[in-house]
C-alpha cells in the first residue's frame, strides 16, 4: 500500500508513470491503430492506474509488471467494448507493432514485415498480449504475473504461437 499525502502520492505516481511510459505506449500501439483511439486508451490507462495506485504494493510486484497488467486489462477491455459496439462489422484493427523488427530495407522485407504485423493483429487478444510481452523480453515469471497464466502454460502457448506464425508465414505447398 502506498502511503503519504495526496501530493506525495501524485508526485510518486507521476514519476513512476513517466519512468515506465514506454510500457503504456507499447500496449497502446499494439491495440490501437488510430492515433485518436490511442490517445483515448493512453488516457484511460493513466486514469485506471492512478485509481489503483494507492493499493499498489511494491513488495508484491514491480511497478512495471503492475502497470503492464493494468494497461493490458484496459486495452483488452476497450477492445471488447469496441467490438460489441461495432457488432462485428469490422475486425478491430490493432496497431502495427513497430517493435517487432528494425525498419525493412527492401520491398521484400517490408512485405514480410507487413504480413507478420497482419498475422499478429489477427491473433486473439490474450495471444497478442503474450507475444507483445515476450517480444519485450519479459521473463516467463513476469508474463505470468501480468497475464495470470502459469509459466508452463506460457511456454506452451509461446511454442504454439511460434508454430502457428511460422505455418501462416510459410505455408507448405501441400496445403
Amino acid at each position: 500500500m502506498m502511503a503519504g499525502t495526496s501530493e506525495d502520492l501524485q508526485q510518486r505516481f507521476a514519476a513512476l508513470l513517466a519512468q515506465h511510459q514506454g510500457i503504456v505506449l507499447k500496449v497502446a500501439r499494439a491495440y490501437c491503430h488510430d492515433s485518436e483511439e490511442r490517445r483515448d486508451l493512453l488516457q484511460e490507462i493513466s486514469i485506471q492506474a492512478w485509481r489503483a495506485f494507492p493499493a499498489f504494493a511494491p513488495e508484491r510486484a514491480q511497478f512495471s509488471t503492475w502497470l503492464y497488467r493494468i494497461a493490458l486489462n484496459v486495452a483488452i477491455s476497450q477492445l471488447r467494448h469496441q467490438r460489441l459496439r461495432l457488432h462485428h462489422h469490422h475486425d478491430v484493427d490493432a496497431a502495427r507493432i513497430d517493435d517487432l523488427a528494425a525498419v525493412a530495407d527492401s520491398a521484400e522485407d517490408a512485405a514480410s514485415l507487413a504480413q507478420l504485423n497482419a498475422l499478429i493483429r489477427s491473433l486473439p487478444a490474450l495471444d497478442r498480449a503474450l507475444l507483445l510481452l515476450h517480444l519485450d523480453d519479459c521473463s516467463h515469471r513476469q508474463i505470468s504475473e501480468v497475464l495470470g497464466l502459469s509459466p508452463g502454460n506460457i511456454a506452451t502457448r509461446l511454442h504454439r504461437l511460434r508454430q502457428q506464425l511460422r505455418q501462416r508465414l510459410n505455408p507448405s505447398p501441400d496445403r
